[in-house]
C-alpha cells in the first residue's frame, strides 16, 4: 500500500501534532495526557505521562514499524532483489566536507551500497558545490546507449534517489529541480538537517519526485528545515517531517573539527547517528531494488 498524501497538523489532547494519513498503521495515541507526535511517532512531554510504552515511541521507531508493516502487507517472504541497471543514489557532503571523508555517515552509506550491490547499482558523492558535475554523472548514467542523449524511454525508466546532509540535502532537492527540467524522474529524496544554501529552495518539493522524507533538529545553533512540502501534492508524497532531539540523546562525532563540535554540536549528530542512517539506507534499499524473478 503506497504512503498517501503530505504530512498535516491537528491536534489531540491539546498537544500539537504532525502526521500522516496512514495513520492506521499506528496504535491509537492516549488521550488523557498531552503529548506531541512528530512524523509517524509521538512522544510525551518531559514534564509528565505515564509510565508506558508510549513514552518511548521514538518517530524512528515508528518510520521503521511503517516499513516492516508496509513489507509484509505484500504478503510471504521478501524476494530477493536486485537493482536495475538504470538506477542511480547521488549523495551530497554538507559544508566544505570532502566527499571521500569516511568520517561522515552520508559517505559510509554510499560505501555500503556500493560494496552490497557491487553491479547494477550506480552510487556517487559529490560535494555540495558540485552540482553541475552531479547532474551531468546523471545523465551519462541513465544515458543506455551511449548516444549523448536520453531518450523518452530512457527517461521513463530512470530510478534516480537523491541524499544529502546540511547544504548537501539543499543541493539534492536542487538538483531534483534540474533534473525535472530534463523531464527525468526521481524517486525519493532524504534531506538530512538541511540548509539552504544561497539561491536554493530546499523546502518546496519538485513535481518530478514520486516521495521525499525530511530529518531535522532544532538543538543548536545551526538547524535545518521543519517541514518540507510537495509543489504537486498529487505527484509527490511527503513521507514525513521527523524531528530528532540531541538534547539528552547524545551522538559521538569523534573525528569532527573542534569548531563544529563547540558551535553546531546537534547538527553533526543528526550527521553521525547511527539510528537515522540506518533508517535512511532501508529506505533507499526499498527503492533501488527490483524483485527477480525465478524461473519456472
Amino acid at each position: 500500500m503506497p504512503f498517501a498524501g503530505n504530512g498535516n497538523s491537528s491536534t489531540y489532547g491539546g498537544g500539537r501534532v504532525q502526521y500522516l494519513r496512514f495513520k492506521k498503521f499506528l496504535p491509537k495515541p492516549p488521550t488523557s495526557h498531552k503529548f506531541k507526535v512528530i512524523g509517524l511517532g509521538w512522544k510525551y512531554p518531559a514534564h509528565g505521562g505515564p509510565s508506558s510504552s508510549f513514552n518511548m515511541y521514538h518517530p524512528l521507531r515508528s518510520l521503521s514499524f511503517v516499513l516492516s508493516t508496509l513489507a509484509m502487507t505484500a504478503g510471504g517472504a521478501p524476494p530477493i532483489t536486485h537493482p536495475s541497471s538504470n538506477t542511480v543514489v547521488i549523495g551530497f557532503v554538507g559544508g566544505f566536507v570532502r566527499q571521500n571523508n569516511a568520517i561522515h555517515q552520508e559517505v559510509q552509506l554510499a560505501s555500503h551500497l556500493r560494496e552490497e550491490y557491487p553491479s547494477g547499482l550506480q552510487v556517487r558523492m559529490f560535494k555540495n558545490h558540485q552540482g553541475r558535475q552531479a547532474h551531468q554523472a546523471v545523465l551519462e548514467l541513465l544515458d543506455a546507449d551511449r548516444n549523448g542523449t536520453l531518450s523518452e524511454g530512457e527517461k521513463s525508466a530512470a530510478r534516480v534517489v537523491l541524499y544529502g546532509h546540511s547544504w548537501g540535502a539543499s543541493e539534492a532537492v536542487n538538483l531534483a529541480r534540474t533534473l525535472e527540467k530534463d523531464g527525468v524522474p526521481v524517486l525519493l529524496t532524504i534531506q538530512v538537517d538541511s540548509v539552504s544554501k544561497g539561491g536554493e529552495d530546499d523546502r518546496l518539493i519538485p513535481a518530478n519526485v514520486a516521495q521525499a522524507i525530511n530529518f531535522y533538529q532544532t538543538n543548536g545553533f545551526l538547524h535545518g528545515v521543519k517541514k518540507i512540502l510537495a509543489v504537486d501534492r498529487f505527484r509527490t508524497q511527503i513521507l514525513g517531517n521527523f524531528k530528532l532531539d540531541y538534547s539528552i540523546k547524545k551522538i559521538d562525532c569523534a573525528g569532527y573539527p573542534w569548531y563544529a563540535q563547540l558551535f553546531m554540536k546537534p547538527h553533526i549528530e543528526i550527521e553521525s547517528d547511527p539510528a537515522v542512517w540506518g533508517q535512511i539506507e532501508s529506505l533507499i534499499r526499498s527503492k533501488v531494488s527490483v524483485p527477480v524473478v525465478s524461473p519456472r
